[in-house]
C-alpha cells in the first residue's frame, strides 16, 4: 500500500511539473527551422560564421495567457550572456503564463544594423507563430539587459507597428550613445569608434521617445560602475515628459549584471515589483 501511495504521489508531481513546463526548443532565424544543436555552437564574432537563433520557452497550455516577451541578453555587444540574462527568466515568466523567447543575436562589429535586424526577425517569427505557440500578437513585449537593454530600447523606440512591442522591460540598460556617459565598449562595438554624431544621436534612445513609445519598467543599482545610472534616469525622464506609462526602480547596491541571480539582495523585491507592473499593462 505504501509503495502504491509513493508511486501515485510521484505520478502527480510529474504531472504537475509537466503542466508547468514544456521543453524549450531553438529556432535558427536564418533557416527558420527548429534546430536542437545550434545553441551548442560557439558565438563567433565574425558574423559570417554565426546564425542568430531564438530559444522558446512556452508555458503550459493550461496557464498560457497569450502574453510573450522577447529577451535580449547583454554582453557589451561583444558577447551574448544568455544564461542569467536570458534562459533563467523562464522560471519566472512561464508560471505567470507568459511565453519567453530568448534571442542570441549576432555581434555587430560596428555594423549596428546586424543585431537590430536579428531582433526584428525574432519578432517576425513570434508574430508568425502566434497560433502554434498560443500567443496574442498584440501582447508581445521586449526585455533587455545592459547592451541588450540598448537593443530592446532601440526596438521600442524605432520600430513601427505591427512589430512594435507592447511593453519594454529594461535592466541596467545602456540607453545613450553619447560618449560622455554611454558604456563606451557598447558604443564602439555597435557603431564603431569613428561614427558620426548623427548616428550617435539616432541610437541615443532617450532622444527617440514619443507619446507612442511602449510602457517601460526600468531597474538598476545606484552604484552601477559599468553603465552610468544616468542612462536609465534620462530615459525615464523622457518617457514621463511624453506621458508614457513608466516606472523606475533604483536599488542602493548591486553594481551591474545581476540578472536573475537569486543571490542578489533585492531579487525578490524586483520580481514582486515587476509582477505588479505587468498586471497594469492591459
Amino acid at each position: 500500500m505504501g509503495t502504491l501511495i509513493v508511486t501515485i504521489s510521484l505520478f502527480m508531481v510529474n504531472f504537475l511539473n509537466a503542466q508547468e513546463q514544456r521543453p524549450p526548443f531553438n529556432i535558427d532565424l536564418s533557416t527558420k527551422q527548429v534546430d536542437a544543436t545550434i545553441h551548442t555552437r560557439p558565438l563567433i564574432a565574425n558574423v559570417n560564421n554565426y546564425n542568430p537563433f531564438i530559444r522558446v520557452f512556452l508555458p503550459s497550455k493550461e496557464k498560457a495567457t497569450g502574453r510573450a516577451v522577447l529577451i535580449c541578453p547583454g554582453g557589451g555587444y561583444s558577447m551574448v550572456v544568455s544564461g542569467h540574462e536570458g534562459y533563467s527568466w523562464a522560471a519566472y515568466f512561464n508560471p505567470l503564463g507568459i511565453a519567453v523567447i530568448v534571442l542570441k543575436y549576432r555581434l555587430p562589429n560596428g555594423n549596428y544594423k546586424i543585431p537590430i535586424t536579428d531582433a526584428e526577425d525574432a519578432l517576425k517569427m513570434i508574430k508568425d507563430s502566434v497560433k502554434v505557440w498560443n500567443i496574442n500578437p498584440d501582447d508581445v513585449g521586449i526585455m533587455g539587459f545592459s547592451a541588450g537593454g540598448h537593443l530592446a530600447s532601440t526596438i521600442a523606440t524605432h520600430i513601427l507597428p505591427p512589430l512594435k512591442p507592447k511593453f519594454q522591460i529594461l535592466f541596467y540598460p545602456v540607453i545613450t550613445m553619447d560618449k560622455t556617459y554611454t558604456h563606451i565598449g557598447s558604443h564602439d562595438n555597435l557603431l564603431g569608434k569613428d561614427t558620426t554624431k548623427k548616428i550617435e544621436d539616432l541610437y541615443s534612445n532617450e532622444k527617440q521617445i514619443t507619446k507612442d513609445t511602449p510602457p517601460a519598467f526600468i531597474a538598476l543599482a545606484a552604484d552601477d560602475k559599468v553603465v552610468p545610472p544616468a542612462n536609465s534616469i534620462n530615459y525615464f525622464q523622457a518617457l514621463i515628459q511624453n506621458n508614457v506609462f513608466a516606472t523606475l526602480h533604483i536599488y542602493p547596491t548591486g553594481d551591474h549584471g545581476w540578472g536573475f541571480s537569486k543571490r542578489y539582495k533585492y531579487h525578490e523585491e524586483i520580481l514582486n515589483e515587476l509582477s505588479l507592473w505587468l498586471n497594469e499593462i492591459k
